[in-house]
């Protein structure tokens, strides 16, 4: 058992469970949208999450003067001569497999990468709206496979699903800030916690938290959005018990996850 924790706990730290919670996500909206993606479109949309999240790791990684803080940015600074040759291969990688992707979703792809290759380059400027344009940008690139051919008109779509999903990947990022705002501050990183502070951060994820659950009664996909509100009840869990899951970083390993729930709408 320790050695699966320890084996998850590396796939963790390379990110690679929020590649996998990004494709399960993606998945459970074409089912919504009824729509099937090709494996072409799912390993380009898993290259890109890994790309943007391990190249922002690496950036705040690199901007810490000594030893980083935190396991992440520590594993980002001693392994940041082999991750960036990765990410570059990566890159390269991902811009062979999208001339085999649907032109509809390769050109909402180019444009999505485009904004945030912009907010890399300025987000030392704009660091309070940083966990709101990455739960903003999550979505949108979860969604991009299902919405650029689906046949569904944008005024019947699941408008309020959508923005249930939004606000838990919004509830997650907020939530993780909120564990490592002390090493954060420590390491002179910038987030909406270290800006806001923690008291006000705590009553915006509890409002986070009532809002989402909210939604819930006003959905017409009442089974996707209650598997949204389990995803959100875990996220719950881990802020009601903040001293158990700050240990051992087990609130990033089990929030990372959460996103795996959504399969469950993909079964029969």
């Amino acid at each position: 058992m320790e050695r699966l924790i320890r084996i998850y706990r590396f796939f963790n730290l390379l990110s690679i469970d929020v590649v996998l919670g990004a494709l399960c996500s993606a998945v459970f909206f074409a089912r919504i949208f009824n729509i099937t993606i090709y494996t072409q479109g799912l390993l380009s949309l898993g290259l890109t999450v890994w790309v943007v999240y391990t190249t922002d790791h690496l950036l705040d990684a690199r901007k810490v003067i000594g030893s980083a803080s935190t396991e992440r940015h520590q594993f980002h600074q001693r392994h940041y001569r082999i991750l960036v040759p990765c990410v570059i291969l990566a890159v390269l990688l991902d811009a062979l497999i999208v001339f085999f992707i649907r032109r509809p979703v390769l050109e909402g792809g180019v444009v999505l990468i485009a904004v945030v290759g912009v907010y890399l380059l300025v987000q030392q400027y704009t660091r309070i709206f940083k966990e709101i344009f990455i739960a903003l940008m999550y979505t949108i690139g979860v969604l991009l496979p299902s919405i650029m051919v689906t046949r569904v008109p944008y005024y019947t779509w699941p408008w309020v699903l959508l923005l249930q999903f939004f606000l838990l990947a919004l509830t997650n990022l907020l939530l993780f800030s909120w564990f490592d705002h002390e090493f954060d501050a420590r390491d002179k990183r910038s987030s909406f916690v270290t800006i806001v502070g923690l008291d006000r951060t705590r009553i915006i994820i509890g409002v986070l938290f009532i809002i989402t659950g909210m939604l819930t009664f006003f959905s017409h996909e009442l089974k996707a959005s209650l598997c949204l509100l389990a995803a959100d009840s875990v996220l719950l869990g881990i802020f009601l018990r903040p001293d158990f899951f700050r240990k051992a970083d087990r609130f990033r390993l089990l929030g990372d996850a959460i996103f795996f729930i959504l399969l469950f709408y993909t079964l029969p």
